[in-house]
């Protein structure tokens, strides 16, 4: 359990600090806003969707580490999915962190397990899943903002 820990101290600072994907995406075909009232997170989020395939994502804004960090390992897991296969990550992504699922399933979520710790700290669980209601915004068209309160 150390081990996971410690992965999770250790991918969140270097995420936090050296976020991927960090870039304002010109041309995109979709975008969101999302802001998350309790840490002053604000995130803007730009995918480039052809034929419902993500070809292209990234996002800019600012915030905590954990919700860079997040931003950042779901960009990086997005590229290449389709619309539904994105949707279902964050569903399972979202589950994990609101201890709908037990264990992490590394297998569906890939690099973004590692942020099973969030759930140990619930005032931050809001942080971790801003980059994914955004997703969901975007995703619809949605020209409003989203709020994770």
């Amino acid at each position: 359990m150390n081990d996971l820990r410690d992965l999770y101290q250790e991918v969140v600072i270097d995420h936090g600090r050296k976020p991927r994907n960090f870039r304002a995406l010109e041309p995109h075909s979709h975008e969101a806003k999302g802001f998350n009232p309790l840490c002053g997170d604000q995130i803007a989020l730009y995918l480039q969707i052809e034929n419902d395939v993500i070809q292209d994502i990234g996002f800019t804004g600012s915030g905590c580490a954990i919700s860079m960090a997040a931003a950042s390992l779901m960009t990086e897991s997005l590229k290449g999915k389709t619309i539904s296969e994105a949707e279902k990550l964050f569903d399972a992504y979202h589950g994990m962190l609101t201890n709908q699922e037990n264990l992490p399933d590394t297998e569906r979520l890939g690099k973004l397990a590692v942020l099973s710790g969030v759930r140990e700290y619930p005032t931050r669980v809001k942080c971790a899943t801003l980059a994914g209601h955004t997703l969901k915004a975007a995703l619809s068209n949605s020209e409003k903002p989203v709020t994770t309160e």
